[in-house]
């Protein structure tokens, strides 16, 4: 076990991110070349299967250089031949991945698409889930500040095939889902005037629920709470997303509980937490109830922090919040950073995200905490209840499983593409890091995942969040009395399992911008130094 007598941050600009694995600049406003091949032919290329030369010599070399960066005229080839190279260094399961000829490929995103590994689980799900790729302009706007295309409305599909159900799960504050008085539980019926239950154009539902560039106009039918039924029209724009909502405190007869809705580790929320936590600790709060169902990760120095603001430092005090382990080719040294490996501790101060570095954060001293998940809790909140039951608080999870993802990565600019590929794998202070199948419940009727006290409940939209009346909201307030649990059929709006035999096509929310959602990310702004 490594112990920590103190600890440091070393800051660096995040928009510096890209630059991760010894590359260019990451201002940009467009993508790569990725279906281009401008410049150098790259025929001077040979691709050898099996063998692999450095990434830093095919590094910046860009099918479409962007002005103003470290980027080279190059090739889609150069392109590729980095994403080969990179893969087989940093990849966490690099021999794994079949050494295909990038010259089969035409758009670099597709050759980078397959530099995987194909296995599974041992429940038979994809062992990476979250290969993924997004614009580095895009992917900088989103991790600083929180901003996507949409309509501020969080989708919730609880059938994405025949008979489809779409309803809302939260809005964002001052978006034009709010404006158009969407609340959650509101039903989405129709899209342009296709019906969401069973039409046939599935590409015109996607594209109305799920915009990817601001200006287009979308009418939508919906069903309020209340039943009322209604047109509607939105404008996708540029929506900020407020990370950390509905801080409340409610009094019980056996002491107050606090509450917190906390929708993603963005760079914003740092402060959100800080200011949250503050405003719980003054009300004198006996429990949390920490809701995480819509939250898939992010930053993971900021799930670290807010472990260290739930238990306090007593409790985390030499204690590591998560040992991050890469291939076997860097087993003392990050393959990225250059520097030891290191445990990441319990952060106790700011970062530098959005609250002032080396600041002390306040702490609740809970030795229990209530997390509400769903299988939209993914990654670096998985990483919150783990890191918690490593230093044996009491985690209390109330809900559905989570997705199972105790891996992450640090993004990586090439040519405008930023690229997350998974490259470590987290434990927490016992040396537990084996949730890939995620948490669940101990009552879980269908078990599968790492068990966890507490009550298994499907989502309940007949409620708003926050509400003590909302099921898994009660179910937490329900357990901490009387250690029992609701029956399951006490949560409205169960999520819908497809039948054996689908009918019709499925929605998808193919957005780069989600691929944010559900993931651990470290940058070199969180490198730690002892």
């Amino acid at each position: 076990m490594r112990y920590f007598t103190k600890h440091a941050l070393t800051l660096a600009l995040l928009a510096a991110v890209g630059a991760c694995s010894g590359g260019g600049g990451t201002s940009d406003s467009g993508n790569s070349g990725n279906s281009g091949n401008n410049g150098n032919s790259g025929s001077d290329i040979t691709w050898v299967q099996g063998s692999f030369a450095s990434e830093d010599i095919y590094k910046n070399f860009c099918a479409n250089p962007r002005s103003g960066t470290a980027d080279k005229s190059g090739s889609a080839l150069h392109e590729k031949m980095w994403l080969r190279s990179w893969t087989n260094n940093t990849y966490l399961w690099y021999s794994e991945v079949p050494d295909n000829d990038p010259n089969s490929f035409g758009a670099v995103i597709d050759y980078f698409a397959q530099l995987k590994t194909p296995l599974t689980t041992p429940s038979g799900a994809k062992k990476d889930r979250f290969h993924s790729a997004m614009s580095t302009a895009e992917w900088e706007a989103l991790s600083n500040s929180g901003e996507a295309v949409g309509y501020g409305v969080e989708f919730q599909l609880l059938s994405a095939r025949e008979p489809r159900k779409i309803v809302a799960a939260y809005t964002e504050p001052g978006s034009v889902a709010t404006a158009a008085g969407i609340v959650r539980g509101t039903e989405f019926l129709e899209a342009n005037g296709v019906v969401v239950a069973n039409g046939d154009d599935v590409n015109t539902l996607n594209e109305a629920f799920f915009p990817s560039t601001s200006g287009k106009t979308s009418t939508f039918k919906v069903r309020d709470p209340d039943g009322t039924e209604r047109p509607i029209s939105m404008t996708a724009g540029t929506v900020v997303q407020d990370p950390v909502q509905n801080v409340k405190t409610v009094a019980t007869a056996s002491g107050k509980v606090g509450y917190l809705q906390f929708n993603s580790h963005i760079a914003t929320s740092e402060k959100e937490l800080v200011d949250a936590i503050s405003t719980l600790k003054a009300e004198g709060i006996n429990d949390l109830v920490l809701d995480v169902r819509y939250n898939g990760g992010g930053l993971l120095a900021i799930a670290s922090q807010l472990g260290y603001m739930i238990a306090g430092p007593a409790r985390t005090s030499n204690k590591i919040f998560e040992n991050t382990t890469f291939n076997d080719k860097h087993a003392s040294t990050n393959p990225v950073t250059g520097q030891a490996l290191v445990p990441m501790p319990f952060i106790d101060t700011g970062i530098g995200f959005s609250y002032t570095q080396g600041v002390a954060l306040p702490h609740l001293d809970l030795g229990r905490v209530f997390i509400l998940t769903t299988s939209g809790t993914c990654s670096a909140s998985e990483a919150i209840i783990n890191g918690l039951r490593g230093i044996d608080l009491d985690v209390v999870q109330i809900g559905n499983r989570t997705c199972g993802k105790p891996y992450g990565f640090y993004p990586t600019d090439n040519c405008g593409t930023t690229y997350f590929s998974i490259q470590f794998r987290g434990e927490n202070n016992k040396g537990f890091g084996d949730y890939a199948d995620g948490f669940e419940p101990a009552n879980t009727p269908v078990m599968g995942g790492e068990q966890v006290t507490g009550c298994y409940l499907n989502d309940d939209f007949s409620h708003q969040l926050g509400d003590p009346n909302e099921a898994l909201f009660a179910a937490a307030l329900q357990y901490r009395v009387t250690q029992s649990c609701p029956a399951p059929a006490a949560a409205s709006f169960a999520v819908q399992k497809a039948p054996a035999q689908d009918s019709g096509e499925a929605m998808s929310d193919t957005r780069e911008v989600n691929l944010f959602k559900t993931n651990r990310v470290l940058t070199k702004v969180e490198t730690l130094q002892q």
